[in-house]
């Protein structure tokens, strides 16, 4: 079976070829996104993953060019760096008519801009003939809709399919329709402005006359809707002031920051403008979706995780994260779903897959993490804000969390996962594919498991939540969540460490045996400090050992352990995230240096990496001098978790922290690497007051000082 193969019930994506042998072009509006070739084109080369999607389903799946029935040569091809545009330039190779010459290679030049917006993709085109004699040509678009559901996509084999209906053919369009087995109708309309010469189901063909000199423009725009919905005929120059008025918003609503290292802020503009697409407004506020093309949807843990990093410069998203999953809070037992009352939403999906329950991933709720971090969020988004209000107005989704956590401790007091459905997820912590818990002999953990980093979460998920029961004046809550965790904290630390690893274990199994197995996930207990301090050193000196770390960021598994595989999707890759984690932790416990090296390592990936874009993970082999990361084949670029580790990794450099007793901003002994002179942030906010700061290195040592302040907030400053 090619595609996405169910191994063990655990969905995993097999590489039959590699996205890392082509560089695609992405853009994201909405509901929607699209991922072509880099010449502009749509086709089923490589993986097969191009197309325009909306709501799971791809409705565009081939969208081709063709001058004088020649396809053009690429010239340049980019995303613009706030990733509103696709431009691409092309030229005609060398044209013969009759064994002449026609058409030396370079005489006409296309100019092409595509937009995604909402549910529609507009293209824009302009040809100029720089030939010194009149020419008259063909320009052919082909197309096709293929209607195949994100997951058949993947690769997922039906028995049954819908019916595809008979195309409607206007005068300057083609409208493709499916009936779906689930009752919805999904229909695609290929339009363009200028009337063609000749349209079919699947071509437009203009005949173009040019002067030397002389231009030719042409507007086509996709379409798409489902049942009886109106389709947007939006012009690209309307779709084009949309996006540009929604860069700007967003620019606005954020701090900026920059420093004097141009590299370094490539990275950083990057990660924000990737951050800027994968966003999507929901009625609930704003949701950073996981990545594209497989995860371009609301994933619980990747958008807690995603708002924790980026808690510090936009508090909104934070914010838009909460509603939005206590809005899908579990509220009954749902066994296909593994939903539980209290439990927070892993996955939700949309299109004809899901809504049939050929997958059970329309609204799932298989993961053990996302609850436990929804707690944590919950009370990091308040220590920032001081919005007692909104944190009121979560409060009965907090306490049937913190319910659904309590509940779950196993009788040796850890919270611990097992699969409850066939198809459903056999892993359930982050590192979710089924080979990723595993026992130093290389055998398979025995459900129920008990991660080392999900205790962790759930640690502080009961201190936050005591916290917060405290500013709600509820004692007895607070009392009961405390004493929960301390005795958490001790039974983990008397059955997780192991001296001779001089690690804690990655998992316990349901026989309480542990996965004597040195991993990245024990970098998380650094990040919430549930590690003591004695022990603290001893992590660290191994995260920062060569079998840790490749010299880009850390692995997932060692070098050396049983079932280290550097090419393998959590068991000796690098997830950036996931490193970044880490560094944070060892900065939280006073290993500054070390933190850098780690941020040093993630930042030179950043250079080599196409458009300066960290992906989802990518292969853990060692650096070597003069040599590139080396692409993981299938991973997803941009990733919400990935493109939000920068601002993880300046929070833990500069010891960001804020006092939601009044208005104050503290720096915790700052630091910068030897690559940055300053760092400077405007607009950074705390309320209705905001304040502009810059960092300066001097050596080893760093002075912090206000630019602008408008409101009431503090700067505090610890070096």
């Amino acid at each position: 079976m090619e595609g996405s193969i169910q191994i063990d019930n655990s969905w995993y994506i097999p590489a039959t070829s590699s996205r890392a042998d082509d560089r695609t072009r992405v853009l994201k509006s909405g509901e929607s996104f699209a991922v072509f070739s880099r010449h502009g084109e749509i086709s089923w080369v490589g993986f097969g993953e191009q197309g325009f999607y909306f709501l799971g389903t791809r409705h565009l799946s081939f969208w081709h060019i063709k001058l004088a029935e020649r396809e053009p040569m690429l010239l340049n091809s980019m995303v613009r760096l706030d990733n509103s545009r696709l431009l691409v330039d092309q030229t005609t190779p060398d044209l013969f008519h009759d064994e002449s010459l026609w058409i030396p290679k370079g005489s006409l030049h296309l100019h092409r801009e595509m937009i995604a917006n909402d549910n529609s993709l507009s293209e824009y085109l302009k040809i100029v003939s720089y030939h010194d004699q009149p020419l008259r040509f063909s320009l052919e678009y082909q197309f096709d809709a293929d209607f195949s559901d994100i997951f058949e996509v993947r690769g997922v084999h039906r028995a049954q399919h819908g019916k595809q209906k008979e195309p409607r053919l206007e005068q300057d369009a083609v409208i493709l329709t499916y009936e779906g087995l689930d009752g919805v109708t999904r229909r695609t309309r290929l339009g363009f402005n200028k009337h063609p010469d000749e349209l079919t189901r699947d071509t437009a063909k203009f005949w173009i006359e040019l002067a030397p000199g002389e231009s030719y423009e042409l507007e086509s725009l996709v379409s798409c809707v489902h049942d009886e919905a109106q389709f947007d005929l939006l012009v690209h120059a309307q779709s084009a002031s949309a996006k540009n008025r929604a860069v700007a918003a967003d620019r606005a609503a954020s701090a900026a920051i920059w420093t004097d290292n141009e590299q370094f802020n490539d990275w950083l503009d990057r990660s924000t403008a990737d951050l800027r697409i994968l966003t999507t407004e929901t009625c609930y506020g704003p949701y950073p979706y996981a990545g594209i093309p497989w995860f371009s949807t609301p994933f619980g843990r990747d958008g807690l995780i995603t708002a924790l990093q980026t808690l510090w410069v936009r508090p909104e998203l934070t914010r838009g994260v909460l509603a939005f999953l206590a809005a899908t809070q579990a509220e009954s037992d749902n066994p296909y779903q593994e939903a539980e009352p209290g439990k927070i939403l892993h996955e939700l999906r949309e299109g004809e897959l899901p809504a049939l329950n050929e997958v059970p991933f329309r609204r799932y709720y298989g993961t053990v993490d996302a609850t436990p971090l929804f707690v944590v969020l919950a009370s990091h988004y308040f220590q920032r804000t001081g919005d007692l209000a909104f944190i009121r107005q979560l409060w009965p989704n907090i306490e049937e969390a913190l319910n659904w956590v309590t509940t779950k401790l196993s009788q040796d007091g850890f919270l611990c996962y097992h699969q409850h459905v066939k198809g459903g997820l056999v892993q359930q912590g982050w590192k979710d594919s089924n080979d990723s818990i595993f026992h130093d002999d290389g055998s398979d953990a025995v459900p129920p498991i008990a991660l080392c980093e999900v205790q962790g979460y759930a640690w502080e998920a009961m201190k936050c939540g005591a916290d917060l029961a405290d500013r709600l004046q509820l004692e007895d809550k607070a009392s009961y969540w405390r004493t929960l965790a301390d005795r958490l904290r001790e039974d983990f630390e008397a059955n997780f460490w192991l001296d001779d690893l001089d690690m804690y274990a990655l998992a316990l199994d349901g026989n309480g045996k542990p996965c004597a197995v040195r991993s990245s996930n024990q970098g998380h207990l650094l990040y919430n400090g549930m590690v003591k301090p004695e022990r603290a050193a001893r992590l660290v000196r191994q995260f920062t050992g060569e079998n840790a770390f490749s010299g880009w960021g850390l692995r997932t598994i060692f070098a050396g352990e049983a079932r280290y595989n550097p090419m393998s999707y959590h068991n000796g890759s690098v997830w950036p995230h996931d490193t970044a984690l880490a560094a944070a932790g060892l900065a939280r416990y006073g290993f500054i240096d070390e933190a850098l090296k780690i941020i040093e390592g993630l930042f030179d990936a950043s250079i080599f990496f196409d458009q300066h874009r960290l992906p989802e993970l990518f292969c853990g082999f060692n650096r070597l001098p003069g040599q590139a990361p080396i692409l993981y084949p299938v991973a997803c670029a941009p990733q919400a978790w990935a493109s939000g580790a920068i601002f993880m990794l300046i929070e833990a450099m500069l010891g960001i922290g804020f006092d939601c007793d009044q208005p104050r901003l503290r720096l915790l002994y700052p630091r910068l690497p030897s690559y940055l002179n300053w760092i400077r942030i405007r607009g950074l906010r705390y309320g209705s007051a905001s304040i502009d700061l810059v960092v300066r290195r001097h050596g080893k040592d760093v002075a912090v000082s206000t630019e602008r302040r408008s409101g009431d907030i503090e700067l505090i400053a610890v070096l």
